[in-house]
């Protein structure tokens, strides 16, 4: 059976990276831990190390971490839906809103549960997801200042995940301006602006990020050493946290172009061949994974040499030359997955969980912040 391994020593080496990289910096951050998907195993390793508050977007996963670790704190980084309000009460110790009337279900609750439940608003920006217009902000927040069991400990913003806009220094200093009015207006003081993710820390490098913007929301530069602004890495980090593997379950010497006539596959595409092609041969390997576990453009072989041809439900077909390894069924092939694969591989339940908890001396690095 085909597995994904998360290695606990690579990525306890990114977060501890990130967190001097922040603390340098005078900045708080909370890690979203979404991509994992509730599971336990993955979660549990996390936990060893991880003292931050932990973010999610579904409440099965908060309810795990609040079971594997009761006083952890965690945080609801999407607008609650209005009949879930008694839950996230009960499972997430912040929200994130840009609704009043689920705030005041969220203050109903708070109130039964006896709990004093935080929240963020969340501010439009520009990316056109979730979040209030800067114009209604004041208004916004006077209506919800004093309902009962609500603390309202700062303001925030998305940028990059819908419509891909990126940070910059102006929209950062705009939606300081809009806290500061808010402060002054209603004689308050917000402790936050949660305006940071993994795409805005190439920002801090560039000394690009406005005083008063103190909280960052990190995921996927945590887990894949990623640069998100500039679709790149970030040297000094991990990005082979992951690894999915998948053992050869056919392999054998075969035309590089089909027989027969032609038209779409289970995707719904029509697959083109070089003519060139049609007299040569080479041996194709075929793994026990397919796009139900994964989608194959979002993988790489670690064996550069080897090349993806397509994947159907449940199988998934390379091209591995003229095999110089002479690889047999049953051997196991190693792929860097990026973020979508891992989620993907993540909400499969044909895709074995493993944790790694050995880093090869080869691949061990120094911590060294670069500010």
């Amino acid at each position: 059976m085909a597995h994904i391994t998360l290695n606990t020593p690579k990525l306890k080496y990114n977060f501890d990276y990130l967190n001097e990289l922040f603390e340098a910096n005078g900045i708080e951050w909370s890690v979203v831990a979404k991509l994992l998907c509730g599971n336990e195993k993955f979660l549990q390793a996390l936990l060893q190390f991880c003292h931050k508050d932990i973010c999610d977007s579904r409440l099965s996963n908060l309810k795990t971490i609040k079971k594997l670790s009761p006083d952890q704190q965690t945080v609801y980084i999407k607008p609650p839906a209005k009949h879930l309000a008694k839950d996230i009460v009960k499972y997430a110790d912040v929200s994130f809103n840009s609704e009043v009337a689920t705030i005041r279900a969220l203050s109903e609750e708070a109130c039964t549960q006896n709990k004093v439940h935080r929240i963020v608003i969340m501010v439009e920006m520009g990316e056109l997801r979730e979040g209030i217009m800067a114009r209604d902000l004041s208004r916004f927040y006077g209506k919800i200042r004093k309902l009962p069991n609500i603390r309202i400990v700062g303001i925030g913003t998305n940028l990059n995940c819908l419509n891909g806009i990126l940070p910059d220094e102006k929209k950062l200093r705009k939606l300081n301006r809009y806290k500061t009015i808010v402060e002054k207006t209603y004689d308050v003081q917000l402790p936050y602006i949660s305006a940071g993710s993994s795409v805005t820390i190439p920002l801090i490098y560039q000394n690009q990020i406005p005083g008063g913007i103190n909280h960052f929301r990190v995921g996927e530069s945590l887990f894949f050493g990623t640069d998100v602004f500039h679709d790149d890495v970030i040297p000094p980090m991990y990005q082979d946290v992951f690894t999915l593997t998948a053992e050869i379950i056919e392999i054998h010497e075969k035309p590089m172009v089909p027989a027969g006539n032609s038209g779409t596959n289970l995707t719904g595409n029509k697959i083109r061949f070089d003519d060139t092609d049609r007299s040569r041969t080479s041996f194709r390997a075929i793994v026990d994974v397919g796009i139900l576990d994964i989608e194959a453009q979002h993988i790489q072989p670690m064996n550069k040499a080897m090349k993806i041809l397509g994947a159907s439900s449940d199988m998934m077909i390379l091209d591995v030359a003229d095999n110089p390894e002479k690889l047999r069924v049953g051997d196991k092939l190693d792929f860097s997955p990026n973020y979508l694969s891992v989620l993907r591989a993540m909400n499969s339940n044909y895709i074995d969980k493993h944790v790694e908890r050995k880093i090869r001396l080869n691949e061990f690095k120094i911590l060294q912040c670069k500010n």
